[in-house]
C-alpha cells in the first residue's frame, strides 16, 4: 500500500564517494544490509523463546492467573484508558428493511470525540436479542464494505442486534481530512493510523489506546439498548476488525463469545514474514513483557473462542496453527477443551464464505444454544453514502470536535517534563551498557588522498552489530595527538564525505561512521521513496525495536559512544578534544550520545529534528518512525536533553521541522537557549560552521 504524500524527502549531503562504501568489495554486502533486521529479530526471538519455555511448563493454576497477568501488563503498555464520560448518543437516521432496520448513530467515546456507527436491529422475533459487536477491518468503504454488510445483515436476519462503527481514519472519521482532496492527507487508512501512532507514542500511548477505547464505548452503547440481552454478547471482525476483536475480548468481560478472522498468528511468524503492521497493531514493550498473540485468548479463556483463519492469508497460517496448539493445551488445563476451535479456509485474506458460515454456527451454538448451518444468502450492498451518519460524509466537517491529534496534544500538555537524569534517558531509549573498552576492529585497507589518508575498517558496537567506518587523517600529522570528530550522516559516510573532508582539512582527525541501519548497513529495500518505507523510513526495524523494549535512537547512540571508544584507544587522538557531529536522524542519536557521554566535548547537529513537541503539534510528518522514543514527552524533549551538555558548546545548523523542511531559526534559538543556531550559506563548510577548531 502506498501512502499519498505531498512531502519532499529529506536531502542531506553531496554526491556519495563510492570508494567509501567498501564492504561490497570484501563481504557479502547483501547479508550485511540485513544486519539490523537480523539483530532486531534475534532480540525478539530470544524473548519469544523464553515465553514459550515458560508456557510449556504451565499448570492449571498458571493458566487461570494468566488473564490477570496479561491485563495488568497490557493495560500498562496501553497507557491506561480515559475515564468514562457520557456517550451522548443520537440516532440521526433510520433505514427500514423487510426484517431488520439500520439506525445511524453517533456517540462520543471521549468528550466531543465523535464515533459514527450503524446499528442493525431485527424487526422480527421477540427480544431481548443476543448481540454482535463488529469492529471493522481496513477495507475501503469502512462500515459500508460489501463483506461487512453481508455478515451484519445475515446476523440481523437471524435475530442478532449488531453494532459496527467507523474506526479512526476510515469512513466518516478521517482524522487528517483535507477538504481540497476530499480525502485524508495520507492514505490508505493504515498509513494515517501510523502517522497518528508516531505522535501518540511520543506521549507514551499506542494508537490502540484510542481505537480500543472506541470499541469499549461502542460496547457500552450496545448493551444500553433495550433490544439487547447484555448477557449474550459476541464479537467478531476481520483483519483490523479481527485485531480489535482480540483486543476487546481480552479486556472486557461483557463479551461472552469471540471469533476474530484473519488476524491471530504469532509474533515470531509475523516478524519472519510481513513484519510489524500499522501502529494500531503494535504496542511497544509487548514482547519484552513476555506476551504474544495467544495471550489475547488466554485472557478470554475459558469462554468460547474460535480462530477464523485463511491458509493463503498474509497473516501466517503456520503462526495461527502454532498459536492454536498452545491454546488447545491451555483450554484443556481449564477443563474447557470444546470451547476452543479453529477454522481454516483454503483462500486469502477476508471475511469469506467459509469463515462466515463457521462464524454464524459458532455464535448460534454459544449464544442461542442451537447447532445449525445458516445459508449465506447474498446481500445486495448499500452504497456508502446511504449508510452515512453525517450529511457531509465526514465527522470533522459536520460536528468539528476533537481529533486524535488534539487529544494527544492535550495529553502531552498535562505532563510535567524538564531536564532528565541520564538514568531516565538510558531507560527510555533502551541504551545498553558495556561501552568503555576498545571494540573489536576489522581493517580493510587505506586510501591515499590529496593531503590526507583514509583508513577503512569496521568495529563491533555490540554482538550482532558491525559498524562500517572510515577515519580521515591528515597526511602530515605525524605522531602528534590531534582533536578528533565522530561524524554520522543519515545518508551514510560516503554521502557525508564533503563535510568530513572540510574538517580534516582543518587538521582534525575525522571518524565517519554508518550507524546501524544507515549507509552500507541500510536495507536497500527501503530506497525508492514509495510506500511505507518512503514515508516512514525503516519502520520495521524501529517498531521491532520498540516491541522488544528499546529504540533505534538508543542503539545508534551506543554506536556513537563505541566510536568514541575507538578514538580513545588510538595514540594519535587528543582524548580531551573529541567532538561529535550528526546529520538527520543521526543528529538525534548524536545528541543522546553526547548527553550520556561527557567525553564528547562539542556537538554539532545539522538538518536534525527541532523537537519532539513539533511532531505532536504537526498535522503530518515524515520519516519520524526511526526517531520515536515511546513516552519521551512524559519526561523530556530534545531541547531539555541538550541541557545535559552543561557548558559544552552546541551548534545547530539548518534545524528541520517534522516534514524535513527548514525550521524557523528564531523558534529553534528560543528552544535551545545558549546553543548557536544558524543557516548554512552556499559557501559555508562544516569546518566553518561547526566550530571544531584545532
Amino acid at each position: 500500500m502506498k501512502p499519498f504524500a505531498l512531502l519532499l524527502p529529506l536531502a542531506l549531503a553531496a554526491q556519495p564517494d563510492a570508494a567509501l562504501d567498501f564492504l561490497r568489495d570484501h563481504t557479502d554486502y547483501r547479508t550485511f544490509q540485513q544486519q539490523l533486521t537480523h539483530y532486531e529479530q534475534a532480540r525478539a526471538f530470544a524473548l519469544l523463546d523464553a515465553r514459550e519455555s515458560a508456557v510449556a511448563k504451565w499448570t492449571a493454576a498458571d493458566a487461570r492467573v494468566r488473564k490477570a497477568v496479561f491485563r495488568e501488563r497490557y493495560l500498562r503498555l496501553l497507557g491506561g484508558f480515559p475515564e468514562k464520560t457520557p456517550l451522548n448518543p443520537r440516532v440521526l437516521g433510520v433505514i427500514q428493511a423487510e426484517d431488520y432496520r439500520i439506525e445511524k448513530v453517533v456517540f462520543e467515546s471521549q468528550p466531543r470525540f465523535y464515533v459514527t456507527a450503524n446499528l442493525y436491529v431485527p424487526t422480527k422475533g421477540t427480544g431481548p436479542f443476543p448481540a454482535i459487536l463488529f469492529p471493522l477491518g481496513h477495507e475501503n468503504g469502512a462500515k459500508a464494505h460489501d463483506a461487512w454488510q453481508q455478515v451484519l445483515v445475515t446476523f440481523a436476519r437471524k435475530g442478532y442486534v449488531c453494532l459496527t462503527w467507523d474506526p479512526l481514519g476510515q469512513g466518516e472519521r478521517a482524522q487528517l481530512y483535507d477538504p481540497d482532496l476530499g480525502n485524508s492527507k495520507v492514505t490508505p487508512a493504515t498509513s494515517e493510523h501510523t502517522v497518528l501512532g508516531m505522535q501518540t507514542l511520543l506521549a507514551g500511548d499506542p494508537l490502540a489506546r484510542y481505537t480500543t477505547w472506541d470499541g469499549i464505548r461502542a460496547l457500552d452503547y450496545l448493551v444500553s439498548r433495550p433490544e439487547v440481552d447484555a448477557a449474550r454478547i459476541g464479537a467478531t471482525g476481520n483483519s483490523g476488525g479481527g485485531t480489535h476483536t482480540a483486543y476487546l475480548s481480552s479486556l472486557d468481560d461483557r463479551i461472552s463469545v469471540a471469533a476474530p478472522s484473519c488476524f491471530i498468528t504469532s509474533w515470531r511468524r509475523l516478524l519472519q514474514t510481513i513484519g510489524p503492521q500499522d501502529a494500531e497493531q503494535c504496542v511497544p514493550g509487548f514482547l519484552s513483557e513476555g506476551l504474544d498473540h495467544a495471550d489475547f485468548i488466554h485472557a478470554f479463556a475459558p469462554k468460547p473462542y474460535t480462530m477464523l483463519s485463511a491458509i493463503r492469508d498474509f497473516f501466517s497460517i503456520t503462526g495461527a496453527r502454532e498459536t492454536y496448539a498452545e491454546l488447545q493445551t491451555a483450554y484443556n488445563l481449564h477443563g474447557a477443551a470444546g470451547k476452543m476451535a479453529m477454522t481454516e479456509a483454503d483462500d486469502g485474506h477476508g471475511y469469506s464464505h467459509p469463515r462466515r458460515i463457521a462464524s454464524y454456527r459458532w455464535f448460534d451454538k454459544w449464544l442461542k444454544g442451537i447447532d445449525e448451518e445458516t445459508p449465506d444468502t447474498p446481500v445486495p450492498p448499500r452504497r456508502e453514502e446511504e449508510l452515512y451518519v453525517t450529511k457531509s460524509g465526514q465527522v470533522l466537517t459536520e460536528f468539528g470536535g476533537e481529533m486524535v491529534t488534539t487529544l494527544n496534544q492535550a495529553r502531552v500538555k498535562s505532563f510535567r517534563r524538564g531536564i532528565p537524569t541520564p538514568a531516565k534517558v538510558r531507560e527510555l531509549i533502551g541504551y545498553p551498557d558495556g561501552a568503555g573498552t576498545a571494540p573489536k576492529i576489522k581493517t580493510f585497507g587505506v586510501l591515499t588522498r590529496n593531503g590526507y589518508e583514509v583508513e577503512k575498517f569496521t568495529y563491533q558496537s555490540e554482538e550482532g552489530i558491525e559498524i562500517p567506518a572510515v577515519l580521515y587523517r591528515p597526511a602530515a600529522a605525524g605522531r602528534q595527538r590531534m582533536p578528533a570528530v565522530v561524524y554520522a550522516n543519515r545518508a551514510g559516510k560516503a554521502a557525508g564525505a564533503a563535510n568530513a573532508e572540510a574538517l580534516v582539512g582543518q587538521g582534525l582527525l575525522v571518524l565517519s561512521i554508518d550507524l546501524r541501519g544507515l549507509g552500507e548497513s541500510r536495507n536497500r529495500t527501503l530506497d525508492g521513496g514509495s510506500g511505507w518505507t518512503g514515508y516512514f523510513g525503516d519502520y520495521n526495524s524501529a517498531m521491532t525495536a520498540m516491541l522488544t523494549g528499546h529504540t533505534l535512537t538508543g542503539g545508534r547512540a551506543r554506536d556513537i559512544v563505541r566510536a568514541v571508544d575507538v578514538l580513545t584507544a588510538r595514540t594519535d587522538v587528543d582524548t580531551a578534544k573529541i567532538y561529535g557531529a550528526g546529520a538527520g536522524v543521526a543528529g538525534v542519536a548524536m545528541l543522546h550520545a553526547a548527553a550520556l557521554d561527557p567525553r564528547i566535548r562539542r556537538v554539532a547537529l545539522e538538518r536534525t529534528l527541532e523537537s519532539y513537541q513539533a511532531v505532536v503539534d504537526a498535522r503530518v510528518h515524515q520519516k519520524i518512525a526511526e526517531l520515536v522514543i515511546p513516552g519521551v514527552l512524559r519526561h523530556y524533549d530534545l531541547p531539555d536533553l541538550a541541557q545535559l551538555l552543561g557548558q559544552r558548546p552546541l551548534v545547530i545548523v539548518d534545524p528541520a521541522d517534522p516534514l524535513g523542511n527548514f525550521a524557523p531559526i528564531d523558534k529553534v534559538s528560543k528552544l535551545y537557549g545558549q546553543a548557536k543556531v544558524l543557516r548554512r550559506g552556499t559557501q559555508d563548510t562544516a569546518a566553518s560552521l561547526y566550530g571544531f577548531a584545532r
